[in-house]
């Protein structure tokens, strides 16, 4: 796997979504999806560790890692990077070679894991496998009308904010600053996960490092649904589902109260709507456990894409 590693650009109208793959293109495709303001690196320690036969395929989303930011005054919502995955999908779907992405395994993480999960619903034809990694697949809603509200507000006003700040000089770290600030920023990473995510997530420039993603995504919004309708959204899928949470994660008992019970009542959603073909586990580590320590997660993924081969193999 280690000999098989590809950088690839899909384009795009406003440039370009870049990705990394492992393994053959002939394999079974896997789409994986990072977390919001992290990048295709995200997966770089998890995905030698899944079975070979499968063809893996990180997307660094607009505005992240090796992308293209999206056009000036576009905000970014997360419906729109549902959108780009389907540009990406799609391409493999007509492409004139034998591989044909027809059907396809998503595996997403915290952000990821909630675009996956609405691409699962808006395309469900389309997905075989959905692995999510600390998040539920959907976006967690204020319940309260005005709390929406005002968080559109809040994104509108930083986005207007941001715009006349556009032309300012990016802003140049040393190594050890960068990797500083992003520890800061984040503190379930590791230094070591700190590391290889800034090897996409910067850009040497005389002087240091500038940052990769766009400052809009600090105002990125999602256009959260109530609850009510995410329950209902958990029907349209038809792919087997493996839900990993982490013990110290985000849904844990100690982060604020409507999480946890949020995480509870998509887990049921699931089981009560895919029965047999919803899995959940439990695991020890935060919230980036995926990278931190790949081996506690990498024997149930492993596990889950191979459900069925076997059997498939033998028809």
């Amino acid at each position: 796997m280690a000999g098989l590693v590809s950088e690839l650009k899909f384009l795009v109208p406003w440039g370009h979504i870049a990705a990394k793959a492992w393994g053959s293109p002939q394999g079974r495709p896997v789409l994986c999806l990072h977390g919001w303001l992290d990048n295709a690196n995200t997966f770089s320690k998890l995905i030698p560790l899944l079975p070979k036969d499968c063809y893996y395929m990180a997307l660094d989303f607009a505005g992240h890692g090796l992308s293209s930011h999206r056009p000036a005054g576009c905000p970014y919502y997360l419906i729109d990077h549902v959108s780009d995955v389907r540009r990406v999908a799609a391409y493999y779907a007509n492409t004139s070679t034998a591989l044909k992405w027809n059907r396809f395994s998503l595996m997403g993480h915290s952000m990821g894991g909630t675009v996956a999960g609405m691409f699962a619903c808006i395309f469900p034809e389309l997905v075989d496998k959905l692995i999510l990694v600390e998040s539920c697949g959907f976006y967690p809603s204020p319940q309260e009308w005005e709390k929406i509200l005002y968080g559109h507000r809040i994104v509108i006003d930083n986005l207007l904010n941001v715009d006349g700040k556009q032309h300012q000089a990016l802003r140049v770290r040393s190594s050890e600053k960068a990797l500083q600030r992003l520890l800061e920023a984040n503190n379930d990473l590791t230094e070591e996960s700190g590391k290889i995510l800034l090897e996409r997530g910067a850009t040497k420039v005389p002087g240091g490092l500038v940052y990769n993603r766009d400052i809009r995504l600090l105002s990125h919004t999602s256009h959260p649904t109530h609850i009510e309708y995410q329950v209902n959204y958990v029907k349209k899928i038809q792919a087997d589902v493996l839900m990993i949470i982490a013990q110290d994660g985000i849904f844990t008992k100690q982060s604020p109260e409507h999480l946890s019970e949020y995480s509870v009542i998509i887990q049921e959603a699931f089981r009560a709507s895919r029965k047999e073909h919803f899995q959940y586990a439990e695991v020890s580590g935060n919230h980036f456990v995926h990278l931190n320590e790949p081996e506690v997660v990498a024997g149930i993924v492993s596990t889950f894409l191979n459900n069925n081969q076997n059997l498939k193999a033998k028809l």
